[in-house]
Order: C-alpha cells, then structure tokens, then sequence
C-alpha cells in the first residue's frame, strides 16, 4: 500500500526550459553557460551551489570572475529562475488533494536562489510557498548531497521514517529515477512539460 509520494521540482512541480537560463546566464557576460548548465546535473559552480559547497554568495562572486564583471545576488536569481516556464498552480492543488491520503515531499537539486522565490509569495498567484502544499521539503544544497548519489536517497529514507515499498518517487531525470529504483521506491518518469496526473493516477491504483 503506498502511503508516501516524493517529488521533483524542475521538470515534475515547475516545468523548466535549459535554453531560456543559458540565453540568461550569457547576457549576464557567462561565454560557457551552455557547457555549464544542464536539465537534471550541473557543473563547476553550478553543482557547487546545488550540493552546498559554496552558498549564494560565493557563488556570485565566482559567477562574477567568470563574467568579468560584478554579478549582485539579483542578477544571478534573476538568471536561475529562466529556467522555470508556466504555471504550476493546477498540479500545486492535485498534490494539496494527495496530502489529504499521502505524505508528500520534495527532493530538489537545487540552490538558495530557486527556493528563496519557491518559498515566497511571488511563487504563484495563490501567494501560497511549496511548503505549504507538503510536508517537508529534502533541497541538495541544504543537504550536501544531490541525486542521483545513492546517499541522498538513504537519507531521506532514514529521515521520514519511509518504508521505500510504500513509497512513490516521481522525477523526470532517468539517472534520478534509476537511483530511485535501486532505493526501493517505486518510480515515475514523467517527461518535462507533461500533465502526469493521470499516470500516477493510474499507478496508486495498481
């Protein structure tokens, strides 16, 4: 029976779009933000910040070495929210409708930038933050680990007090989703962009 669903943030809860931060990050003066930046892992202070080994304001600063110019905190969340497109409100619900069987929660690679503004107000128009929709939310960089490393899934597992085979991971990386596997979960791997209701619908029946 499963009583406890885990999510992604990027490309599950908020669709994101790659192209839209690197044209981003190169008007900031960033001439490898291509090589850089990726949907599901990223690289060099990129990776830094989301497994917590630099915090917001280290990585401006070496963001602003790479660009050649002084990069302010704005202008760097400004860059990490082109990721995110749409609006994310009707999947926001359908979890707040789970909430009422499941324990829900997050587990995001992801930075002090992206979850200042999911934390906020400014998130949706409900003015409604993510952690009013679960019940705990598992950020890499507040962590020190990032999926798919086999830790971040025993971690979460030791902290919630989760039974993996009475568990759902949803998350739209394959790597993510095999880890996930081998933790014990069972898995969905929606595309990004995809209204993925149905499936998991269909999959907590079943």
């Amino acid at each position: 029976m499963i009583k406890n669903l885990i999510f992604d943030f990027g490309g599950v809860i908020v669709d994101i779009n790659r192209d839209s931060a690197v044209k981003h990050f190169e008007s900031l003066g960033l001439t490898n933000a291509e090589e850089l930046l990726d949907k599901y892992h990223q690289r060099d202070i990129f990776l830094e910040v989301e497994d917590g080994r630099i915090d917001a304001c280290e990585f401006c600063r070496k963001l602003g070495e790479y660009c050649r110019r002084e990069i302010s905190c704005e202008e760097a969340k400004a860059a990490w929210l082109a990721f995110f497109v749409g609006d994310p409100q009707y999947r926001l619900d359908y979890m707040e409708e789970l909430r009422r069987k499941y324990n829900i929660y997050i587990l995001s690679n992801t930075n002090p930038f992206v979850m200042s503004w999911a934390e906020s107000e400014a998130f949706t128009a409900a003015r409604k933050p993510l952690s009013h929709y679960v019940d705990k939310i598992y950020a890499s960089y507040q962590m020190k680990m990032v999926k798919p490393q086999k830790e971040i899934f025993e971690y979460v597992i030791k902290n919630a007090g989760l039974d993996p085979s009475e568990t759902v991971f949803v998350d739209d990386g394959a790597a993510n989703v095999q880890a996930g596997k081998e933790a014990g979960f069972h898995v969905l791997q929606p595309l990004n962009g995809e209204d993925w209701r149905n499936k998991l619908n269909r999959l907590l029946r079943h």
